[in-house]
């Protein structure tokens, strides 16, 4: 016993020692364990290339999920380093599947998801319109008429997808409705409007803003029109 406590803390340093550098060895030499393999999942955009000019495509998978294997020790797969790429060369309008073609460092893929992306492809098309006033909020005027209006421009050119500009019922500009007499002057963005009134969104319209120049004076004409 004498001979075991002698030196304890030395003898137990020693037999650490020796069993770290046993799993070491045993380990880190392995061929088996050093070619080890690791998975990693990283999420990346979506994006379309190669569209020809003058056409729009649609689709809503914009995310790809890609999950790769990386050696023991390489460093991690960043998400930058990995492009999901929809090639649409030479594709007019109609409805395609285009599978996702990935840029990447060379690493094994495993699994991408997903692997192709159902998209419809429009002709870009524009059309002019007239614009109209709309007066907005305010309470109901008190005897207050306009004397006067006028637009620069009083016609606007709206661009989009076929399927959008046939929605497209009118090109309206917003205007507060005053409660007293008041001559405004003011720069106001036209708005696409379907039948229903509700704004439609991914349309383009040339001019994007139009000078308004209206004259509220008090008199006993009929009421403004909203």
């Amino acid at each position: 016993m004498q001979i075991i406590r002698r030196n304890f803390a030395l003898k137990l340093l020693a037999v650490c020692l020796a069993i770290v550098g046993w799993a070491y060895f045993r380990f880190a030499t392995n061929p088996i364990i050093a070619a080890a393999r690791f998975a990693q999942q990283i999420s990346v955009p979506i994006t379309a290339v190669n569209l020809p000019a003058g056409y729009v495509a649609h689709f809503t998978d914009r995310e790809a999920v890609v999950t790769v294997e990386t050696r023991r020790g390489d460093p991690a797969l960043k998400p930058d380093e990995v492009k999901a790429l929809l090639d649409l060369s030479n594709k007019g309008s109609g409805v395609y599947n285009v599978p996702v073609a990935l840029v990447a460092p060379a690493v094994a893929i495993q699994s991408l998801s997903p692997a192709s992306v159902t998209l419809t492809i429009e002709k870009v098309e524009s059309q002019a319109f007239p614009l109209a006033l709309h007066y907005a909020g305010g309470s109901e005027p008190s005897g207050i008429v306009v004397t006067g209006v006028q637009l620069a421009p009083n016609v606007v050119t709206v661009q989009g997808s076929a399927t959008l500009l046939a929605q497209v019922a009118s090109v309206r500009l917003d205007v507060g409705l005053p409660a007293e007499p008041k001559v405004v002057d003011e720069m106001v963005r036209p708005v696409a409007a379907n039948a229903q009134g509700a704004e439609i969104n991914g349309v383009e319209i040339t001019p994007n803003l139009v000078r308004v120049q209206i004259h509220f004076i008090a008199g006993t004409g009929a009421a403004v029109k909203r």
